[in-house]
């Protein structure tokens, strides 16, 4: 039995199996990355103002995150603004700014003022076949190129070939190994630009990387097959030392791996010691959501409202009094609370818990007989019942 780790505690509880798989090659510490300025943005209908991407910024910055990716300054005056105000605001955490593979984006990035800039460039086979139409030497002399511009200006270089996952594997790793010796970035992404491998085609993707490069690495996953958290974690596993990931899971098609959901996962399933206020994720959450005009799916794990709801009677007790018995770390971690819902699947439990947080007393029968009604208008209008829908009922039956 080998990686043991705390798998519960006054917060949580969650599998003791998480400690006793094979020994892993986790880093010792995870730095959080969020591109929600970025990638966040490109999610159709979102558009930031300078104002939002500000506020988001400095939310960002409290909650904890190590490093944020304030935008891509060729987009538009507006952003290449935003991005220099960010840099200028003295926070805590990394300011990063995005730029395609050329010497214009590069030198508009450093004079933005940023610590440092991913650079991206193409090195997925579809990309390169349909849309870019440039030859594989002409990627490897591109990326090289802007990654020793920007070293020159004193920056901060993540080496970002995108749509990895999907590139030709020979080519791959001859354009990683070329990069980094000819380039030097300071770390290199492995971007699953369509979210289509497993965690276990990551881990061994990162695997044979680290094999030709001794910098550090990256994750940046999407989630079109819906594992993008899933494969994130596993690549920490594998060594990686920076995830990526949006407010709100926000992002193109699915959206990208959910910073919120990364934070969770990375404390309680892989045990990491994080620098983040977990309190202010709703926080954070509720800002996003506004300034980008996209709802939060109630039961979105993490941040969303109904995650700690529960309307089935079995064990609607411990809502209160052992939260750990029914849920995998307790509700005021992220600045939530548990709540009892009324409906088609609530017993004599149910009743009596929300009786009680109402003051109310009832006997046995009376229950009986609320149950029953709470059944029943469920069941004809295809929805929980309300508190004031309980209420009334409660009177009816009772009288009080």
């Amino acid at each position: 039995m080998a990686n043991i780790y705390n798998y519960k505690g006054d917060d949580f509880w969650v599998s003791p199996f998480n400690g006793l798989k094979p020994e892993t090659k986790k880093p010792a510490r995870v730095q959080l990355h969020d591109a929600t300025l970025r990638d966040g943005e490109q999610t159709p209908g979102v558009a930031f103002r300078k104002e939002d991407k500000i506020r988001i910024a400095k939310a960002l910055d409290e909650l904890g995150i190590d490093r944020i990716e304030a935008g891509m300054p060729a987009v538009s005056q507006e952003d290449y603004e935003a991005i220099q105000e960010i840099a200028k605001l003295g926070l805590n955490a990394k300011v990063m700014a995005f730029s395609r593979a050329n010497v214009k984006d590069v030198e508009m990035a450093a004079k933005s003022g940023v610590w440092g800039t991913i650079i991206e460039l193409p090195s997925g086979e579809p990309r390169l076949k349909w849309q870019f139409k440039w030859s594989k030497q002409e990627i490897i002399e591109k990326s090289i190129q802007a990654v020793q511009r920007a070293k020159e200006l004193g920056l901060y270089v993540t080496y970002f070939p995108f749509d990895t996952t999907r590139a030709e594997p020979d080519f791959l790793f001859e354009l990683v190994k070329t990069v980094v010796r000819e380039g030097k970035p300071d770390s290199l992404a492995i971007i699953d630009t369509l979210g289509c491998t497993t965690p276990s085609t990551i881990q061994y993707l990162v695997g044979e990387i680290k094999k030709l490069v001794d910098i550090p690495l990256e994750i940046h996953a999407h989630n079109d097959f819906n594992v993008g958290v899933a494969n994130e974690l596993a690549a920490v596993e594998a060594g990686v030392e920076v995830v990526h990931g949006c407010i709100n899971a926000l992002g193109e098609r699915t959206g990208n791996a959910a910073t919120e959901e990364l934070i969770v996962g990375l404390k309680y399933l892989l045990g990491y010691d994080l620098n983040v206020d977990l309190a202010k994720i709703q926080s954070v959450s509720r800002l996003v959501s506004e300034l980008s005009n996209q709802k939060v799916h109630p039961y979105k794990p993490v941040v969303g409202s109904n995650i700690f709801a529960r309307e089935t009677g079995s064990g609607i007790k411990m809502l209160k009094e052992t939260p750990l018995a029914v849920f995998p770390f307790k509700p005021e971690v992220v600045g939530l609370e548990s709540r009892a819902l009324l409906g088609k699947k609530s017993g004599s439990d149910s009743m009596e818990v929300k009786s009680e947080q109402y003051g109310i007393k009832l006997t046995e029968d009376e229950i009986k007989v609320i149950v029953q009604e709470i059944k029943a208008l469920s069941l004809r209008e295809k929805r929980t019942v309300s508190d004031e829908e309980f209420l009334a009922i409660a009177k009816s039956v009772s009288g009080k």
